[in-house]
């Protein structure tokens, strides 16, 4: 079961999701008295949902709701540095990993990786404003071995990349869904969190492939924007 001040913060989600920027929040006293707990774990609540920019607390005067953060459109290949500086909010990442290693047979086959090659892996916890939204596992063919070198903490691995005159330019994403399990700890959530994982395969600007990632969204904090057609049939 998850910690009491969890189950609160998902419950003020669920409203903030149709508040107005500006609209109160009730006080702490009376969620207290709602939720039938005490005012520090409604603080513990409120706090996460602050540190993520979805609410605004104002000494004196209450809690507030703010505009959350846009979703990423699916279709649009986008830099974590790029988006989460977009909302107005400090990027910044966790290394988890970070090697060359033997690839998995996944791994392998997206990168069209030779049977005695190794495999450039990064992972790392990327943070929006200190708050963990995701944890990302990459990999580079091993032509890209210096990337190994950069400040993984704070820099872009697709800036990086351009540096290096190497162009993504084109990208597919599968998307599915898990539970956190052996992630939540990295990712600051119960084990029972709902993330959104994208499988995603990007290519240069000469149609060869320049990384795999999946990325492990946690569900609460982030989502993606999927425009469609419709099907027509006779």
């Amino acid at each position: 079961m998850p910690p009491l001040y969890a189950r609160i913060e998902r419950a003020l989600r669920t409203r903030l999701a149709t508040a107005a920027p500006g609209d109160p929040l009730p006080s702490e006293p009376a969620l207290a008295a709602e939720f039938g707990v005490a005012r520090m774990t409604v603080r513990a609540a409120l706090d996460r949902l602050a540190a993520e920019g979805l609410v605004e607390r104002v000494p004196g005067r209450g809690t507030f709701a703010c505009t959350g953060p846009a979703p990423r459109p699916a279709g649009t290949l986008m830099s974590f540095h790029d988006q989460v500086r977009s909302w107005g909010r400090v990027p910044s990442s966790r290394v988890v990993e970070s090697a060359l290693r033997e690839p998995t047979s996944d791994e392998a086959r997206a990168l069209r990786l030779g049977p005695d090659d190794p495999v450039v892996a990064i992972a790392r916890v990327r943070l929006a404003g200190g708050t963990p939204l995701a944890l990302e596992h990459a990999c580079f063919p091993p032509h890209l071995t210096d990337l190994l070198e950069l400040d993984l903490e704070t820099e872009s691995l697709h800036r990086a990349l351009r540096d290096r005159a190497v162009h993504p330019t084109l990208g597919s994403s599968t998307l599915t869904a898990e539970s956190a399990g052996p992630h939540a700890g990295l990712l600051a959530v119960p084990a029972t969190e709902p993330l959104l994982v994208e499988t995603r395969l990007i290519l240069d600007q000469r149609a060869e492939p320049v990384e795999r990632t999946v990325s492990r969204y946690v569900g609460s904090r982030y989502a993606l924007q999927v425009s469609f057609d419709v099907e027509a049939r006779p």
